[in-house]
């Protein structure tokens, strides 16, 4: 072994001695900081251990229960490279989640990513999950479940449209077109009429 690679051996374990005795007034280690992100590190793990969140969430997260923005950004950037926190496999599970089971549209979906801090790249690769065959499918399922709750055939025009704005309600409310809603929600209304007049 030659002399550098020894020396600096001894310079290591000197150091060492002296953070192990107290002694070195903390040039090499910074216990207060090394609590402070034990604090955040956590925290931040508590968080993500309920549910996956976004980079820009999580921060959000951290910073509103006043620790301090440079740990908090150390921390998560941490979280970043050991694979806890992915933007790409957030969103692409965001996506696939609340398409199947809440029915919503895409533009719905894209601006929920982009409230969450998920760059464009991103979320466009996410939203390439749903298909506009699969937006149209999922649309007639929630018309056609909203419109069975109807128990009885319209009086009159009146009380028609009155469902039918009711229908496309619940359309409207998962980001889909007036067009595409409207069109459904009659199929939806018409459909359900017909059930109720041949019972």
């Amino acid at each position: 072994m030659s002399t550098a690679p020894r020396d600096k051996l001894a310079a290591l374990r000197h150091a060492l001695e002296e953070y192990e005795s107290g002694a070195g007034g903390g040039e090499l280690f910074d216990h207060e900081k090394d609590a402070a992100m034990a604090k955040v590190r956590n925290r931040a793990l508590l968080l993500l251990d309920h549910r996956a969140r976004s980079r820009h969430e999580l921060k959000t997260r951290l910073l509103a229960l006043d620790f301090d923005p440079e740990i908090v950004a150390e921390v998560t950037a941490d979280l970043v490279r050991l694979g806890l926190v992915d933007d790409e496999s957030f969103a692409k599970e965001w996506v696939r989640q609340r398409h199947a089971a809440r029915g919503k549209s895409r533009w719905v979906l894209d601006r929920e990513l982009q409230q969450k801090g998920i760059g464009a790249e991103e979320r466009s690769t996410a939203l390439s999950q749903v298909s506009e065959e699969s937006e149209e499918e999922q649309a007639r399922v929630l018309a056609f479940k909203k419109a069975r709750s109807i128990k009885a055939v319209p009086a009159d025009r009146g009380d028609f449209d009155k469902q039918l704005r009711r229908v496309v309600g619940v359309l409207a409310r998962r980001g889909y077109s007036q067009v595409a809603s409207l069109r459904i929600a009659r199929e939806a209304l018409e459909e359900r009429i017909s059930q109720l007049e041949d019972d």
